[in-house]
């Protein structure tokens, strides 16, 4: 287990209330990839929708549009939908139709957003992305895979 994996496991397991942990691990997250924004998304199964926990960096008037959304609509809803990442080497130029037209106003290049597992089960979404354009390792997007699942196991209990 790398040195992050275990740093960001501590901090799960502190008594911090959960929506201070939650950003405290973002911010940390943030500092670990050199990056400058990023969310998690809990899910509301039962209404299908992904309500916004913690962010870092979002230009203000984005708070609206990525507050609660759907599943199967933009980066972390199709990361909902599929149960898997989904990664974008540059927001700006993006053409595949995953992230939506405000995205771009977030100013990020490249992005990546992870799913957040309790087991097997989908319990929300954790993105983080760069203002340079940038794709993601397969190191990282592994590493930002597990911590997915330890907030996922943190959440449960």
């Amino acid at each position: 287990m790398s040195e992050f994996i275990e740093k960001i496991t501590t901090l799960l397991k502190g008594c911090a209330p959960r929506d201070a942990t939650l950003e405290t691990i973002l911010r940390e997250t943030l500092r670990h990839f050199h990056s400058e924004s990023g969310t998690i998304h809990l899910l509301d199964p039962d209404k299908q929708l992904l309500h916004l926990a913690a962010q870092i960096g979002l230009p203000p008037q984005l708070l609206d549009v990525v507050k609660t959304i759907p599943v199967g609509k933009g980066i972390a809803g199709q990361v909902a939908a599929q149960n898997k990442p989904v990664s974008i080497c540059n927001l700006q130029t993006d053409s595949t139709g995953v992230a939506k037209p405000g995205a771009k106003q977030t100013g990020l290049g490249g992005s990546i957003c992870v799913p957040i597992r309790t087991g097997d089960k989908l319990t929300g979404t954790l993105g983080i992305g760069t203002i340079r354009p940038y794709e993601y390792t397969a190191d990282e997007t592994h590493e930002l895979d597990e911590i997915g699942r330890r907030i996922g196991d943190i959440l449960k209990g």
